[in-house]
């Protein structure tokens, strides 16, 4: 991270709230390119309030947030350059976890058939389940699924929520050194984890969240 480097995300005055309850008050961030970050803090604190509007799925109360130099969300460039764990997707009854990622491939201007897909199901341990239905999978499965749908995803910003949970060491470390790679390759990575040795061998700098003054 150098001084001159150019901004993938910025947050200038953010507030959400719900109703009379503060979730973020007035929060600044910028992130160069190239930057990893986690943000860290208890549950309820914000975090993955700051990463929806970030991906453009929230709508702040005040204050902006602009996404290499543009509105998040809007468009279909936005999401050719972000892919997010954030929000769930909602997966297709009738078709494979890999029918699933050959369709999130290519609608984002890959090829399905160029061996990335393979690459990552076996970093993943998703291999196995190419022919399993979404609905069929247990809970560190569709993680993982989740994952792999999202890292296949050609993108230069990847915004994860708690990417480590549910998952065993094996896979984990896997993760951490894919995350190093992408970012290694030039891309920005946003995250929110409750794992510090997760997040501090991607080579995260850690940015810490408390409740806004005055909430329970």
């Amino acid at each position: 991270m150098t001084a001159h480097s150019a901004c993938a995300v910025h947050v200038e005055d953010l507030t959400v709230a719900y109703g009379s309850t503060v979730v973020l008050d007035a929060v600044n961030l910028r992130i160069p390119e190239g930057a990893v970050v986690a943000l860290v803090g208890e549950n309820g604190v914000g975090k993955s309030t700051l990463l929806r509007c970030v991906a453009g799925l929230q709508e702040p109360s005040a204050g902006a947030v602009t996404v290499f130099s543009t509105t998040p969300g809007r468009g279909v460039e936005f999401w050719r350059q972000v892919a997010t764990t954030v929000e769930s997707p909602s997966w297709y009854q009738g078709l494979t976890v890999r029918e699933h990622l050959d369709l999130v491939r290519v609608a984002n201007g890959g090829d399905p058939n160029d061996g990335h897909i393979d690459v990552v199901c076996d970093l993943l341990g998703l291999t196995g389940l190419a022919d399993s239905l979404p609905l069929t999978l247990s809970s560190g499965q569709r993680q993982r699924f989740l994952l792999t749908a999202t890292f296949v995803r050609p993108s230069r910003l990847l915004i994860l929520d708690e990417p480590e949970q549910r998952l065993d060491t094996g896979i984990k470390a896997a993760i951490v050194a894919h995350l190093r790679a992408y970012v290694a390759s030039g891309g920005t990575l946003v995250m929110a984890s409750h794992d510090e040795d997760f997040w501090q061998s991607v080579g995260a700098t850690a940015i810490a969240f408390d409740r806004p003054e005055g909430r329970p």
